[in-house]
């Protein structure tokens, strides 16, 4: 497909394109598998062109030839600058404090950047059973900041109360006694705009909305009152160059565009 035709934007291309413009100026960034892979890659081709990639199965400096479909894609091995044991990525990389931005995904989050991808429902007669931390744990306690790609924006996914904690970010840490290393989640990109906030002890808010999306639609969409910036921006729709090489080159095989 060309990127110069009329084909409609979608909501993956949409959201990895701006997520991708997030990472500009950024050394090391820790990705996970889907969206944030997606962003990533397009990031390395545009305006991140020396980020240095690290995944959850110990691989760093990741040039793949083609997108990974997992972690333990062997795909990722070639051409990569080192691969660590488990003990060594997570012991000296992550909690070494050497990861710029944690690129996570979730099903559920909250004002304060708390993450949910383990269950939907009640714990112990849930509707739905997700994948669970992973390593996203780690990465939202270590990395000095976090990323979340959001494919949906409702009330279901944003949510004042989360069915289930997983992830917790450094204000649930604080609570609980535990110092984090950094500022949690600081970017979150969806379909309707973005959210952000600079740290500890500050909601997320409102900073930037896609073109045609309203304050209303976006508050509407959110299980709490959430906060607006007093500057708020339109993002810029992907540019033909964008799309081109997500298209194109970054993701032709459509492994995760959709």
């Amino acid at each position: 497909m060309n990127a110069g035709s009329n084909a409609a934007v979608t909501s993956s291309e949409l959201l990895a394109a701006v997520a991708s413009r997030e990472l500009a100026g950024k050394n090391t960034v820790f990705a996970g598998i889907g969206l944030p892979t997606l962003a990533v890659s397009l990031a390395q081709l545009t305006v991140a062109p020396d980020i240095e990639i690290v995944y959850e199965s110990g691989v760093c400096g990741a040039h793949p030839s083609h997108l990974p479909e997992t972690i333990a894609d062997s795909v990722l091995i070639t051409d990569s600058e080192a691969v660590l044991s488990m003990p060594a990525l997570f012991g000296y990389v992550l909690q070494g404090g050497r990861i710029d931005v944690g690129f996570l995904g979730a099903a559920q989050i909250d004002r304060w950047g708390n993450l949910n991808s383990s269950v939907i429902g009640d714990w112990h007669a849930p509707k739905v059973r997700l994948p669970g931390s992973g390593g996203a744990m780690e990465v939202m306690a270590n990395s000095r900041e976090v990323f979340v790609v959001m494919r949906r924006h409702d009330p279901r996914s944003f949510l004042a109360e989360l069915d289930f904690c997983t992830s917790p970010g450094p204000d649930r840490a604080l609570r609980d006694g535990i110092r984090p290393r950094g500022a949690g989640v600081t970017r979150v990109i969806t379909d309707l705009g973005i959210l952000a906030r600079d740290g500890v002890g500050e909601e997320l808010r409102l900073v930037a909305t896609h073109p045609g999306v309203t304050v209303e639609q976006v508050r509407e969409a959110t299980g709490w009152d959430l906060a607006v910036a007093d500057e708020l921006t339109t993002v810029e729709p992907p540019t033909g160059a964008e799309l081109r090489l997500l298209r194109d080159d970054v993701d032709p095989d459509r492994v995760y565009l959709r």
